[in-house]
């Protein structure tokens, strides 16, 4: 059976920086008839749940990978480290799966795919991928948002 990873708050799990979940009626279509695999780079980083809004700061998740951007919380603390051992993280167990391809939140800092919140903290989106779906993108596993969303 094929796999494909899916942000666990898309499927119901209370891991989003609000302690929220953020699921979607229209995923279940999505992912018929494959093994989901539920994942939180975020929590898998070693965030805790509730934890403070994040948001990419410098760049993109690309840029992260590569050393010119960085991942800050609403109190200017620096959580790239997390962010980067979530990624990592997630990577290793869409390999472990067999998972081709991800289904991801949009507009996080993990998981966003063509557009994340820029780094003021007001709302605003600005091109570009999140830590997570950038380090999945570049190992070849194909990054879509979730549908509905």
């Amino acid at each position: 059976m094929e796999a494909v990873l899916v942000s666990a708050c898309l499927r119901g799990v209370p891991c989003r920086f609000d302690g929220r979940h953020k699921a979607v009626p229209g995923l279940a279509e999505a992912v018929a008839g494959r093994e989901v695999v539920p994942f939180c780079p975020e929590v898998a980083g070693g965030l805790a749940t509730p934890r403070r809004p994040a948001e990419l700061v410098g760049g993109d998740g690309h840029d992260v990978l590569d050393g010119a951007a960085r991942v800050v919380d609403d109190t200017g603390r620096d959580v790239t480290a997390r962010f980067l051992d979530g990624a990592r993280s997630a990577l290793e167990r869409a390999r472990q799966t067999g998972c081709a391809e991800a289904l991801l939140m949009p507009r996080s800092p993990s998981c966003g795919r063509g557009a994340v919140y820029d780094g003021s903290f007001t709302g605003a989106l600005t091109p570009g991928d999140g830590v997570t779906a950038a380090l999945l993108e570049r190992a070849g596993i194909a990054v879509r948002p979730a549908p509905g969303m």
